[in-house]
Protein backbone atom coordinates (compact mmCIF):
# COMPACT_ATOMS: atom_id res chain seq x y z
CA UNK A 1 0.00 0.00 0.00
CA UNK A 2 1.30 3.40 -0.96
CA UNK A 3 2.83 5.04 2.11
CA UNK A 4 1.45 8.41 0.95
CA UNK A 5 -2.12 7.06 1.16
CA UNK A 6 -1.47 5.64 4.63
CA UNK A 7 -0.05 8.99 5.77
CA UNK A 8 -3.09 10.82 4.34
CA UNK A 9 -5.52 8.48 6.13
CA UNK A 10 -3.63 8.86 9.43
CA UNK A 11 -3.63 12.66 9.06
CA UNK A 12 -7.35 12.74 8.23
CA UNK A 13 -8.16 10.63 11.30
CA UNK A 14 -6.15 12.98 13.51
CA UNK A 15 -7.82 16.06 12.02
CA UNK A 16 -11.21 14.51 12.72
CA UNK A 17 -10.23 13.74 16.33
CA UNK A 18 -9.05 17.32 16.75
CA UNK A 19 -12.29 18.74 15.30
CA UNK A 20 -14.23 16.41 17.60
CA UNK A 21 -12.40 17.73 20.67
CA UNK A 22 -12.73 21.30 19.40
CA UNK A 23 -16.52 21.12 19.13
CA UNK A 24 -17.03 18.93 22.21
CA UNK A 25 -14.88 21.17 24.39
CA UNK A 26 -18.16 22.86 25.31
CA UNK A 27 -19.40 19.63 26.88
CA UNK A 28 -16.51 19.70 29.32
CA UNK A 29 -15.93 23.32 30.26
CA UNK A 30 -19.03 25.34 29.37
CA UNK A 31 -20.67 24.62 32.71
CA UNK A 32 -17.75 25.45 35.07
CA UNK A 33 -17.04 28.57 32.98
CA UNK A 34 -20.73 29.54 32.94
CA UNK A 35 -20.92 29.29 36.76
CA UNK A 36 -17.49 30.94 37.16
CA UNK A 37 -16.22 27.91 39.06
CA UNK A 38 -13.13 28.00 36.84
CA UNK A 39 -11.45 30.60 34.66
CA UNK A 40 -11.57 29.70 30.94
CA UNK A 41 -7.84 29.01 30.51
CA UNK A 42 -7.67 26.85 33.63
CA UNK A 43 -10.82 24.98 32.62
CA UNK A 44 -9.38 24.28 29.17
CA UNK A 45 -6.05 22.98 30.49
CA UNK A 46 -7.65 20.70 33.08
CA UNK A 47 -10.29 19.41 30.65
CA UNK A 48 -7.61 18.66 28.06
CA UNK A 49 -5.53 16.73 30.61
CA UNK A 50 -8.41 14.59 31.86
CA UNK A 51 -9.68 14.09 28.31
CA UNK A 52 -6.30 12.54 27.48
CA UNK A 53 -6.51 10.25 30.53
CA UNK A 54 -9.92 8.92 29.47
CA UNK A 55 -9.01 8.60 25.80
CA UNK A 56 -5.74 6.78 26.46
CA UNK A 57 -6.57 4.43 29.32
CA UNK A 58 -10.31 3.68 29.05
CA UNK A 59 -13.05 2.72 26.58
CA UNK A 60 -11.57 -0.20 24.59
CA UNK A 61 -15.06 -1.69 24.10
CA UNK A 62 -16.22 1.43 22.23
CA UNK A 63 -13.26 1.21 19.84
CA UNK A 64 -14.09 -2.43 19.10
CA UNK A 65 -17.74 -1.64 18.37
CA UNK A 66 -16.85 1.05 15.84
CA UNK A 67 -13.96 -0.85 14.22
CA UNK A 68 -15.64 -4.22 13.65
CA UNK A 69 -19.25 -3.94 14.86
CA UNK A 70 -20.83 -1.58 12.30
CA UNK A 71 -19.46 -3.02 9.08
CA UNK A 72 -17.13 -5.97 8.48
CA UNK A 73 -13.65 -4.69 7.50
CA UNK A 74 -13.01 -7.91 5.55
CA UNK A 75 -15.62 -6.88 2.96
CA UNK A 76 -13.54 -3.90 1.89
CA UNK A 77 -10.87 -5.63 -0.12
CA UNK A 78 -9.98 -3.32 -3.02
CA UNK A 79 -8.40 0.09 -3.30
CA UNK A 80 -11.75 1.84 -3.78
CA UNK A 81 -12.62 0.96 -0.17
CA UNK A 82 -10.21 3.69 0.90
CA UNK A 83 -12.70 6.22 -0.46
CA UNK A 84 -15.06 5.16 2.36
CA UNK A 85 -12.60 6.50 4.89
CA UNK A 86 -12.19 9.82 3.12
CA UNK A 87 -15.94 10.23 2.56
CA UNK A 88 -16.78 9.41 6.19
CA UNK A 89 -14.13 11.60 7.77
CA UNK A 90 -14.52 14.55 5.39
CA UNK A 91 -18.29 14.58 5.98
CA UNK A 92 -17.79 14.45 9.75
CA UNK A 93 -15.11 17.15 9.77
CA UNK A 94 -17.26 19.41 7.58
CA UNK A 95 -20.37 19.02 9.77
CA UNK A 96 -18.36 19.45 12.99
CA UNK A 97 -16.76 22.63 11.66
CA UNK A 98 -19.98 24.18 10.34
CA UNK A 99 -21.88 23.59 13.58
CA UNK A 100 -18.97 24.80 15.72
CA UNK A 101 -18.82 28.06 13.75
CA UNK A 102 -22.60 28.50 14.06
CA UNK A 103 -22.42 27.66 17.76
CA UNK A 104 -24.49 24.45 17.77
CA UNK A 105 -23.22 21.57 19.98
CA UNK A 106 -23.97 18.78 17.51
CA UNK A 107 -23.19 15.09 17.93
CA UNK A 108 -19.96 14.01 16.27
CA UNK A 109 -21.09 10.41 16.96
CA UNK A 110 -24.13 10.97 14.75
CA UNK A 111 -21.98 12.58 12.07
CA UNK A 112 -19.29 9.89 12.13
CA UNK A 113 -21.54 6.83 12.24
CA UNK A 114 -24.00 8.35 9.75
CA UNK A 115 -21.13 9.11 7.40
CA UNK A 116 -19.71 5.62 7.91
CA UNK A 117 -23.06 4.01 7.06
CA UNK A 118 -23.67 6.25 4.03
CA UNK A 119 -20.28 5.66 2.40
CA UNK A 120 -20.38 1.91 3.16
CA UNK A 121 -23.77 1.62 1.44
CA UNK A 122 -22.38 3.53 -1.53
CA UNK A 123 -19.50 1.04 -1.74
CA UNK A 124 -21.24 -2.32 -1.22
CA UNK A 125 -24.98 -1.84 -0.70
CA UNK A 126 -27.26 -2.10 2.32
CA UNK A 127 -26.26 -5.66 3.28
CA UNK A 128 -22.72 -4.63 4.23
CA UNK A 129 -24.02 -2.78 7.30
CA UNK A 130 -24.59 -4.60 10.61
CA UNK A 131 -28.03 -3.08 11.10
CA UNK A 132 -28.61 -4.69 14.51
CA UNK A 133 -25.65 -2.83 15.99
CA UNK A 134 -26.46 0.38 14.11
CA UNK A 135 -30.04 0.34 15.41
CA UNK A 136 -28.75 -0.32 18.94
CA UNK A 137 -26.34 2.62 18.68
CA UNK A 138 -28.92 5.01 17.26
CA UNK A 139 -31.50 3.85 19.83
CA UNK A 140 -29.09 4.74 22.61
CA UNK A 141 -28.45 8.07 20.95
CA UNK A 142 -32.20 8.70 21.26
CA UNK A 143 -32.77 7.34 24.77
CA UNK A 144 -29.60 8.74 26.38
CA UNK A 145 -30.85 12.36 26.30
CA UNK A 146 -34.13 11.27 27.92
CA UNK A 147 -32.23 9.39 30.63
CA UNK A 148 -29.87 12.35 31.12
CA UNK A 149 -32.69 14.88 31.41
CA UNK A 150 -34.55 12.73 33.96
CA UNK A 151 -31.49 11.83 36.04
CA UNK A 152 -30.24 15.42 36.15
CA UNK A 153 -33.72 16.57 37.15
CA UNK A 154 -33.86 14.15 40.09
CA UNK A 155 -30.27 14.74 41.23
CA UNK A 156 -31.02 18.47 41.34
CA UNK A 157 -34.21 17.91 43.33
CA UNK A 158 -32.34 15.69 45.80
CA UNK A 159 -29.47 18.20 46.10
CA UNK A 160 -31.90 21.03 46.86
CA UNK A 161 -33.73 18.87 49.40
CA UNK A 162 -30.50 17.96 51.22
CA UNK A 163 -29.38 21.60 51.17
CA UNK A 164 -32.68 23.13 52.28
CA UNK A 165 -31.39 24.07 55.77
CA UNK A 166 -27.78 24.76 54.81
CA UNK A 167 -26.04 28.12 55.07
CA UNK A 168 -24.75 30.09 52.11
CA UNK A 169 -21.40 28.30 52.54
CA UNK A 170 -23.00 25.33 50.78
CA UNK A 171 -22.25 27.17 47.52
CA UNK A 172 -18.52 26.65 48.11
CA UNK A 173 -19.13 22.92 48.56
CA UNK A 174 -21.08 22.69 45.31
CA UNK A 175 -18.43 24.77 43.56
CA UNK A 176 -15.74 22.25 44.56
CA UNK A 177 -17.98 19.30 43.71
CA UNK A 178 -18.68 20.89 40.35
CA UNK A 179 -14.97 21.15 39.57
CA UNK A 180 -14.48 17.47 40.48
CA UNK A 181 -17.49 16.42 38.41
CA UNK A 182 -16.15 18.39 35.42
CA UNK A 183 -12.96 16.31 35.60
CA UNK A 184 -15.02 13.11 35.75
CA UNK A 185 -16.99 14.35 32.75
CA UNK A 186 -13.78 14.90 30.77
CA UNK A 187 -12.51 11.40 31.60
CA UNK A 188 -15.84 9.86 30.58
CA UNK A 189 -15.88 11.89 27.36
CA UNK A 190 -12.38 10.70 26.49
CA UNK A 191 -13.35 7.08 27.14
CA UNK A 192 -16.26 7.34 24.70
CA UNK A 193 -15.55 9.94 22.01
CA UNK A 194 -11.80 9.39 22.16
CA UNK A 195 -12.07 5.64 21.76
CA UNK A 196 -14.78 5.97 19.12
CA UNK A 197 -12.24 7.91 17.07
CA UNK A 198 -9.70 5.16 17.75
CA UNK A 199 -12.25 2.68 16.37
CA UNK A 200 -12.59 4.45 13.02
CA UNK A 201 -8.79 4.88 12.96
CA UNK A 202 -8.25 1.13 13.45
CA UNK A 203 -10.90 0.33 10.83
CA UNK A 204 -8.99 2.58 8.42
CA UNK A 205 -5.77 0.71 9.09
CA UNK A 206 -7.52 -2.66 8.67
CA UNK A 207 -8.79 -1.65 5.24
CA UNK A 208 -5.28 -0.50 4.32
CA UNK A 209 -3.82 -3.80 5.54
CA UNK A 210 -1.67 -2.12 8.19
CA UNK A 211 -3.53 -3.75 11.11
CA UNK A 212 -5.23 -7.16 11.23
CA UNK A 213 -7.35 -9.07 13.74
CA UNK A 214 -5.06 -11.66 15.30
CA UNK A 215 -6.39 -15.05 16.46
CA UNK A 216 -9.93 -13.69 16.64
CA UNK A 217 -8.87 -10.96 19.06
CA UNK A 218 -9.20 -7.22 18.59
CA UNK A 219 -5.87 -5.41 18.56
CA UNK A 220 -5.23 -1.66 18.86
CA UNK A 221 -1.65 -0.45 18.28
CA UNK A 222 -0.45 1.76 21.12
CA UNK A 223 0.69 4.46 18.71
CA UNK A 224 -2.88 4.76 17.41
CA UNK A 225 -4.24 5.24 20.94
CA UNK A 226 -1.54 7.79 21.77
CA UNK A 227 -1.98 9.88 18.62
CA UNK A 228 -5.77 9.83 18.92
CA UNK A 229 -5.65 10.82 22.59
CA UNK A 230 -3.25 13.67 21.86
CA UNK A 231 -5.31 14.98 18.94
CA UNK A 232 -8.69 14.99 20.71
CA UNK A 233 -7.22 16.52 23.88
CA UNK A 234 -5.51 19.19 21.76
CA UNK A 235 -8.88 19.96 20.18
CA UNK A 236 -10.36 20.39 23.65
CA UNK A 237 -7.55 22.80 24.53
CA UNK A 238 -8.50 25.09 21.64
CA UNK A 239 -12.26 24.63 22.20
CA UNK A 240 -14.98 26.34 20.18
CA UNK A 241 -16.05 29.35 22.27
CA UNK A 242 -19.33 29.81 20.40
CA UNK A 243 -20.50 26.35 21.43
CA UNK A 244 -19.25 26.92 24.97
CA UNK A 245 -21.47 29.99 25.21
CA UNK A 246 -24.51 28.10 23.89
CA UNK A 247 -24.24 25.23 26.38
CA UNK A 248 -22.92 27.13 29.39
CA UNK A 249 -24.97 30.32 29.20
CA UNK A 250 -27.73 30.27 26.59
CA UNK A 251 -29.74 27.18 27.59
CA UNK A 252 -30.14 28.03 31.27
CA UNK A 253 -28.49 30.41 33.74
CA UNK A 254 -26.50 27.80 35.66
CA UNK A 255 -25.51 27.93 39.34
CA UNK A 256 -22.98 25.69 41.12
CA UNK A 257 -25.63 23.22 42.29
CA UNK A 258 -26.93 22.93 38.72
CA UNK A 259 -23.44 22.52 37.31
CA UNK A 260 -22.70 19.72 39.77
CA UNK A 261 -25.97 17.94 38.93
CA UNK A 262 -25.56 18.23 35.15
CA UNK A 263 -21.91 17.16 35.09
CA UNK A 264 -22.42 14.26 37.51
CA UNK A 265 -25.26 13.01 35.33
CA UNK A 266 -23.19 13.38 32.17
CA UNK A 267 -20.20 11.51 33.62
CA UNK A 268 -22.38 8.62 34.85
CA UNK A 269 -24.34 8.18 31.62
CA UNK A 270 -21.36 8.51 29.27
CA UNK A 271 -19.06 6.22 31.24
CA UNK A 272 -21.77 3.55 31.54
CA UNK A 273 -22.11 3.64 27.75
CA UNK A 274 -18.32 3.27 27.44
CA UNK A 275 -18.39 0.16 29.65
CA UNK A 276 -21.14 -1.29 27.43
CA UNK A 277 -19.17 -0.49 24.27
CA UNK A 278 -21.77 1.95 22.94
CA UNK A 279 -20.55 5.11 21.15
CA UNK A 280 -22.74 7.79 22.64
CA UNK A 281 -23.54 11.40 21.84
CA UNK A 282 -21.88 13.17 24.76
CA UNK A 283 -23.19 16.43 23.31
CA UNK A 284 -26.78 15.29 23.71
CA UNK A 285 -26.10 13.99 27.20
CA UNK A 286 -24.54 17.23 28.46
CA UNK A 287 -27.06 19.58 26.85
CA UNK A 288 -30.10 17.60 28.08
CA UNK A 289 -28.53 17.33 31.53
CA UNK A 290 -28.38 21.15 31.60
CA UNK A 291 -32.02 21.27 30.53
CA UNK A 292 -32.94 18.74 33.22
CA UNK A 293 -31.29 20.61 36.07
CA UNK A 294 -32.83 23.87 34.86
CA UNK A 295 -36.28 22.33 34.64
CA UNK A 296 -35.90 20.96 38.19
CA UNK A 297 -35.56 24.51 39.44
CA UNK A 298 -38.14 26.15 37.20
CA UNK A 299 -39.50 24.93 33.86
CA UNK A 300 -39.80 28.45 32.44
CA UNK A 301 -36.18 29.22 33.35
CA UNK A 302 -34.96 26.97 30.53
CA UNK A 303 -34.56 28.85 27.25
CA UNK A 304 -36.54 26.38 25.16
CA UNK A 305 -36.12 28.35 21.92
CA UNK A 306 -32.34 27.83 22.11
CA UNK A 307 -32.99 24.18 22.96
CA UNK A 308 -35.24 23.91 19.90
CA UNK A 309 -32.42 25.09 17.60
CA UNK A 310 -30.05 22.57 19.17
CA UNK A 311 -32.55 19.73 18.69
CA UNK A 312 -33.00 20.74 15.05
CA UNK A 313 -29.24 20.47 14.47
CA UNK A 314 -29.26 17.04 16.13
CA UNK A 315 -32.14 15.78 13.97
CA UNK A 316 -30.48 17.00 10.77
CA UNK A 317 -27.09 15.45 11.55
CA UNK A 318 -27.92 11.80 10.81
CA UNK A 319 -29.70 12.18 7.43
CA UNK A 320 -27.25 14.92 6.40
CA UNK A 321 -24.17 12.80 7.13
CA UNK A 322 -25.59 9.66 5.48
CA UNK A 323 -26.63 11.55 2.35
CA UNK A 324 -23.50 13.69 1.98
CA UNK A 325 -21.14 10.77 2.63
CA UNK A 326 -23.01 8.62 0.08
CA UNK A 327 -22.81 11.35 -2.58
CA UNK A 328 -19.20 12.18 -1.70
CA UNK A 329 -18.19 8.53 -2.12
CA UNK A 330 -19.81 8.37 -5.56
CA UNK A 331 -18.13 11.61 -6.68
CA UNK A 332 -14.66 10.61 -5.46
CA UNK A 333 -15.13 7.15 -7.00
CA UNK A 334 -15.92 8.64 -10.42
CA UNK A 335 -12.93 10.99 -10.22
CA UNK A 336 -10.50 8.25 -9.18
CA UNK A 337 -11.87 5.77 -11.73
CA UNK A 338 -11.33 8.21 -14.59
CA UNK A 339 -7.77 9.15 -13.62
Amino acid sequence: MNSLIIAAVVLLNLVFSFSNGYNNSANLIAIPIGTRALLPIKALILASFFEFIGAYFLGQAVAKTVAVGIVNPAVFSNNYAIIILFSTLLTSIFWNTICTVIGFPISSSHALIGGFVGSSIAYAGFNVVNWNNVIKIFSMLIFAPIISFSLSYFITKIAYFLSRSASLKINNLYRNLQILSSWACAIAHGSNDGKRNVGIFVFSLMVLGVVSIKNGGFFIPQWVILLSALSISSGVMFGGLGVIKTVGMNIYKIKHINGFSAQTTSALVVYLASLLGIPLSTTHVVATSVMGTGAAERIKAVRWLVSKDIFLAWILTIPFSIFVSFILYKLIFLIVKNL
